[in-house]
């Protein structure tokens, strides 16, 4: 949908109720549709709302004028950091280069790494032919959920570092080892890959900003946010968000970003025929290796239940192992910042990493090496564009300088990493004294 259809249907959906007509609202205030007084016009007619983000006034034609407040405006601005040419920039920077020329080495993977992905990749063929084998229900649902499993594995050794260009020298590479990893995922790589890079990792925990922190209805996850009554029990119901965010990422956010409905309209990915093109073969691609073919070889012996049973427990197994791994390093004892009024923030962007992640420690080690280093969460924002191969000697590193320097680097275990996302679920999930709804 291109904003001229967007405007289009407005009219409709100014007049919808519920979902429909605040996913509308939430749409214009994500986006940027303004002229140079910050002025949207929309064919049509419509309805009054005034929040704290969006004002819309009817007027007598048949058009809606609608201002965005200052708050509203500085929302979309960039944050402002205190220069990064601090002292310890400087000492982190140089300990990790003078570590890496004392080893003649680089910052991309080596061949030990890429054998690694070559055998996660063998092992998830492995089982996904054995699925397309199995003459049994259970037993399709079992190595098809492995096949899954493997595949986010994969995905967190090798399209998570692509995306940083961490992979390989070539940029070409990368894309194209984002592009084939994400396939059994079922998300488009290049919308991942910006979201990612380019919204969350600089504004980590910013409102507005970074849109993994995103409001919606399932979690509240900063002070900011509109609080509704089912948050009361996100400590609880948490899990199952975690299992339907990649499902939904493929199925949501992917269509929303094609369409131009989110922020990411300004960024221009994957534009024109040829992005339409790359976009829909990547879908159709993953909807026949993970169902259409199974479906044709599997389900007339293991029942079409089986084949369909196995894709959703699949798909919510893989989503929430990697969630589950990486969320709680954002929100455990970690701070959140709202810079609508356009005020600057007050420290540099290396110790905006330390005040809004954390590192935590795998146990057994070869743990780590399984999850893409994703555990050394702090580690990864300080170095994106190191591989993770090279994380556990740059915690040490990040440990070293930050002592020195008085910041506050943290490495959790991860049954304290659980034990401070589930206080902080909850905290979030407690009625504020002065509601934002």
């Amino acid at each position: 949908m291109n904003r001229l259809l967007f405007f289009h249907f407005a009219p409709f959906l100014l007049k919808g109720k519920g979902f429909i007509r605040e996913q509308f609202f939430a749409s214009c205030r994500r986006n940027s549709y303004r002229n140079k007084n910050n002025v949207f016009i929309i064919s049509g007619e419509g309805l009054t709302q005034q929040n704290d983000i969006l004002k819309i006034v009817v007027m007598k034609t048949d058009h809606i004028r609608m201002s965005l407040p200052t708050k509203a405006v500085a929302a979309h601005r960039r944050p402002v950091f205190r220069p990064s040419q601090s002292a310890f920039a400087a000492e982190l920077r140089g300990a990790a280069r003078a570590w890496l020329d004392a080893r003649h080495d680089h910052q991309y993977a080596n061949v030990t790494t890429m054998l690694k992905v070559a055998a996660m990749a063998g092992v998830a063929v492995l089982f996904y032919l054995a699925a397309l084998s199995a003459t049994r229900g259970y037993a399709y649902i079992g190595l098809y959920a492995g096949f899954a499993v493997t595949a986010v594995l994969l995905a967190a050794n090798s399209l998570h570092d692509a995306s940083h260009g961490a992979f390989f020298r070539s940029r070409g590479l990368n894309a194209a080892m984002m592009r084939v990893t994400a396939v059994a995922l079922g998300i488009e790589p290049a919308y991942w890959q910006v979201r990612h890079v380019r919204y969350h990792h600089p504004n980590a925990n910013i409102e507005h900003i970074d849109l993994d922190t995103a409001a919606n209805r399932f979690l509240r996850q900063t002070p900011f946010q509109p609080w509704f009554p089912q948050f009361r029990f996100q400590h609880l119901y948490w899990p199952v968000i975690a299992g339907l965010s990649m499902p939904y990422i493929g199925l949501v956010y992917d269509w929303s970003d094609r369409f131009g409905l989110t922020p990411l309209a300004r960024d221009r990915v994957l534009r024109g025929f040829g992005g339409w093109l790359r976009f829909i073969a990547s879908k159709l691609a993953h909807f026949f290796l993970c169902l259409a073919l199974p479906l044709w070889l599997v389900a007339p012996s293991v029942g079409y239940g089986a084949v369909i049973g196995g894709y959703v427990l699949g798909q919510l197994l893989a989503s929430c192992l990697l969630v589950t791994l990486i969320l709680g390093t954002h929100w455990a004892d970690t701070q959140f910042y709202d810079i609508s009024d356009g005020a600057p923030l007050p420290h540099t962007r290396e110790e905006h990493a330390f005040l809004t992640c954390c590192d935590w420690e795998a146990s057994p080690r070869i743990m780590g090496g399984l999850l893409g280093g994703l555990n050394l969460h702090l580690t990864h924002h300080l170095f994106p564009h190191f591989h993770h191969r090279h994380y556990p000697a740059l915690a040490k590193i990040v440990g070293q300088v930050a002592a020195r320097h008085g910041l506050p680097y943290r490495c959790l275990s991860y049954r304290e990493l659980l034990r401070a996302q589930q206080h902080f679920l909850e905290s979030m999930g407690q009625k504020p004294v002065t509601s934002h709804v």
